[in-house]
């Protein structure tokens, strides 16, 4: 039986920056603005089911002002000196950390993630990243000028690209928006950004902090309205150079269809279903635990979460009585509740789509624990226990598909050839993890997964430093470290002639005497 937590709190302490939205839910050309599509969304606290703020939804026409703002700051913003752009992304992180608590609040409140978590990975993971492009900002360097051509001289320059138009998803807003917004303006792009409906809020008060480092009107805008009027009118605007996409795999086609009528650049991230390969020499206490992590990270709504654990058949049994017996003790509460591990499902919707899914598998395998949302005082919010499912088929609707909530799949596997053929069999590529004491097994499952991460020994953790991207249908294009910079510039040849000859050899090959 799942620890149930504790109810939700009544405190006036969950969302202090309520005054920061007064007016409007719009950030564009460094002010707050109203929508003027003449429809309302809400933001639901979904650990309680009630509304916390309401505002007007961006229609095309807000899109067209915040683009137009973009566009209007880019001359300025490209023509600053990488020097300068760092110095503002380094007053920016400053800013981000002395508001810390306020951003971990409002995170917690709109997306139900434990504050523990929203203080301890979300905002300082977003900081950090803030940090990490003020100094990439200074290392935009093309390629050194050579004579690879006779009497010419060529050389590369990296450019910024113009106006970015980038929609991010409901899981990680905060994250997302900096994974999104930083890179490009590190490079001296500027932005529209498009944040999920039921979560503004961070992003928004990430626009305003931006504001308040010095980063100067109409670099960072934020429209927050439907995908389908807001989101689809940035990809399709003519103004936009590039789309940004994080989100599933079936918008992500999509997003690509649209931004292709005007050959737009795009980076797409989209959906994943990580496979959790345990071989049979692994550490199985450690397993357990990174599988109960990976798993449940952000109540499972996370495109890296552990998914599919495939484990070796001699430890297979033991793998499946060990990780139920830690899920059971999971500590499922209110976000705000000290000693809360998960909190709700991000909406009673996603909740109930969870829901189908397990109990759609209940026909052909066994759901081990959870399965169920909890009863007494967190009925009322969009809860489900953590829910570990064995004996599934590959082909099953649970092993292939994306959840996204806090459930886990486990399967056996005998031989090496297989656990990795599983473990690809799926139409995505975004993370995987593998759990072997042999450097060979290791070395073979980072070389044959096929996916943009791969930990060994371990499953979730990022940093800066290094790139977030998928394979396959988990989309392409690279988030963080300075690979990133490669979707946010483009790249020109420059070629000098070094001679004073006015009729160059090339020309009498190609016209003769004439």
């Amino acid at each position: 039986m799942q620890n149930p937590g504790t109810a939700t709190p009544d405190t006036t302490e969950r969302f202090p920056a309520r005054e920061r939205f007064a007016d409007g839910a719009q950030y564009v050309a460094g002010r707050l603005t109203h929508g003027t599509s003449g429809h309302t969304h809400a933001v639901v606290d979904p650990a309680t089911g009630e509304e916390v703020y309401r505002y007007e939804l961006a229609s095309a026409a807000d899109v067209d002002v915040a683009v137009a703002a973009a566009r209007a700051a880019f001359p300025g913003w490209s023509g600053a000196t990488p020097a300068e752009r760092s110095e503002a992304l380094h007053r920016f992180a400053a800013v981000l950390a002395d508001r810390a608590e306020e951003f971990a609040r409002a995170e917690s409140l709109q997306c139900g993630k434990p504050l523990k978590l929203t203080r301890e990975f979300d905002v300082p993971g977003t900081i950090d990243n803030t940090a990490f492009f003020a100094g990439a900002a200074r290392h935009l360097a093309g390629q050194s000028a050579g004579e690879y051509s006779g009497d010419h001289t060529s050389y590369v320059r990296r450019e910024p690209i113009g106006v970015v138009g980038s929609i991010a998803p409901w899981n990680y807003p905060l994250q997302m928006a900096a994974w999104k917004i930083l890179p490009a303006i590190a490079a001296g792009n500027t932005i529209v950004l498009k944040p999920a409906e039921l979560t503004p809020l961070t992003s928004l008060l990430f626009a305003q902090a931006a504001t308040e480092a010095g980063i100067p009107d109409g670099v960072i805008n934020i429209v927050t309205g439907t995908g389908r009027e807001a989101g689809e009118h940035l990809v399709a605007h003519p103004d936009v150079a590039m789309t940004s996409f994080t989100g599933s795999t079936a918008v992500g086609k999509r997003v690509a269809e649209v931004a292709t009528a005007t050959v737009k650049r795009l980076h797409l991230e989209l959906g994943g279903k990580a496979p959790f390969l345990v071989f049979d020499d692994a550490d199985l206490e450690a397993a357990a635990h990174g599988a109960v992590a990976g798993a449940l990270i952000n109540t499972g709504q996370d495109c890296t979460a552990a998914t599919r654990a495939y484990v070796q058949r001699p430890l297979y049994e033991a793998f499946v009585e060990r990780t139920a017996a830690l899920m059971e003790t999971v500590r499922v509460g209110d976000p705000f509740a000290a000693g809360t591990d998960i909190g709700p499902l991000v909406s009673h919707v996603q909740r109930d789509r969870v829901a189908g899914f397990v109990d759609r598998a209940r026909a052909h395998a066994r759901v081990v624990t959870g399965g169920e949302a909890p009863q007494g005082d967190l009925g009322k919010g969009a809860y489900y226990l953590p829910t570990l499912i064995a004996d599934a088929t590959q082909d099953s609707e649970v092993v292939q598909s994306e959840i996204f909530g806090p459930v886990l799949v486990v399967l056996p596997f005998d031989g090496d050839d297989e656990g990795i053929r599983l473990a690809n069999d799926t139409p995505y590529g975004l993370a995987a993890s593998a759990w072997t004491r042999d450097v060979f097994r290791a070395n073979r499952a980072t070389r044959e997964i096929e996916a943009g991460c791969v930990w060994i020994n371990d499953h979730i953790p990022i940093i800066s430093e290094m790139p977030h991207g998928g394979y396959k249908a988990s989309g392409f294009g690279k988030d963080m470290s300075a690979y990133s910079f490669d979707e946010y510039t483009q790249i020109k040849h420059v070629m000098f002639d070094n001679t004073a000859v006015a009729r160059k050899p090339w020309h009498r090959t190609v016209f003769g005497d004439c």
